[in-house]
């Protein structure tokens, strides 16, 4: 049976790897172990061989399990990186360590808000709709420039940009295509690629991957 230690190794190891043709340090990339729909004695593991940032899709599922974990691990980061509602921007400021779905103007509105209340500043990248699938969150290419600027507009700190390619595409161009709408807005954060595609990302430039079943293992 493949074990945690093994597996967060193998991550590891593949993006210290596809670090070095294009240039980057390891240290250069922030591997976000997805705990989504896993309870805390699975995710307990990872945390003993050393994992410290985690993420998770929903606000009602991490309230659920991470505020024991966090209490004995304090050095957790966690991450939010599944789409948010305006009415939980207060649970979400309270319990995360940064925001990868900042996406339109109401949650920018609802989370500034939630953050001077909590007194708290939360980093947040803002999701680019990179795709144009209308069933997906992300603020629209188009409408990015002027969110960026309703962004630096207010206290938030701007982490960077995130995406979430069109499923069963290539996802080089997606990543190319966010990687070159940071640098035209001098973001250097590139929230990008998942278990299937990480070291993609990272070839092109991620800072952070989020992967969930390449250290957790499929679900039965």
């Amino acid at each position: 049976m493949v074990n945690a230690a093994s597996r967060l190794a193998e991550v590891r190891s593949n993006i210290a790897r596809v670090c070095k043709p294009a240039r980057r340090g390891p240290e250069d990339v922030t591997l976000i172990a997805v705990s989504k729909t896993h309870a805390a004695d699975v995710i307990q593991p990872l945390i003993d061989v050393g994992q410290r940032v985690f993420g998770e899709n929903r606000v009602q599922e991490a309230q659920g399990k991470w505020p024991a974990l966090k209490a004995a691990h304090p050095d957790i980061e966690l991450h939010l990186i599944g789409q948010l509602q305006s009415n939980k921007a207060e649970e979400a400021v309270a319990l995360f360590d940064c925001i990868h779905s900042l996406d339109r103007p109401s949650l920018l509105t609802a989370l500034a808000r939630a953050m001077d209340k909590a007194g708290r500043r939360v980093p947040c990248f803002v999701q680019v709709n990179i795709g144009d699938e209308a069933q997906k969150g992300g603020c629209p290419i188009g409408d990015l420039p002027a969110f960026l600027e309703q962004v630096r507009a207010t206290d938030i700190p701007l982490a960077g940009l995130m995406c979430i390619p069109p499923a069963d595409i290539e996802p080089a161009p997606f990543f190319a295509l966010l990687a070159k709408l940071a640098a035209d807005h001098g973001l250097t954060g590139l929230s990008m690629g998942m278990s299937g595609d990480y070291e993609t990302a990272v070839m092109l430039g991620a800072t952070h991957v989020r992967v969930g079943t390449a250290l957790f293992g499929t679900r039965g």
